[in-house]
């Protein structure tokens, strides 16, 4: 069996959304048994994510929200051209990035050598 490594490249912001959304489904929801049901495929997905989170720097920012929807909508104009009204901002969005960072223990500990 061939255990060559393959790399997979991302924009700043497809990385920086993707990571994003694993995190919502692994950690938030908890439903990663129901969007994935085969648990062999979870380990490229803790490996994407576990990558994601150690190359992005937005993960320990405070103003990690907006980053994410101005990430989010630089991606829907690449893709269709103009913002996508029907995606706008969510009550709950501005919340995750808070859990996001307590979960992964970085809250208050924006800056210098942060590690996840």
């Amino acid at each position: 069996m061939d255990e060559e490594a393959i790399t997979i490249r991302l924009t700043h912001d497809q990385a920086f959304v993707l990571s994003d959304w694993l995190y919502q489904v692994m950690f938030q929801s908890d439903d990663l048994q129901g969007i994935v049901r085969d648990r062999a495929v979870w380990s490229p997905i803790y490996t994407i994510s576990g990558t994601l989170d150690t190359t992005l720097s937005e993960i320990f920012m405070p103003d990690y929200g907006p980053r994410l929807e101005a990430a989010k909508e630089r991606l829907r104009a690449s893709l269709y051209g103009e913002a996508d009204e029907s995606t706008a901002l969510s009550g709950d969005a501005a919340v995750a990035p808070q859990a996001h960072q307590v979960e992964r223990g970085t809250v208050g500990n924006h800056g210098d050598n942060d590690s996840v």
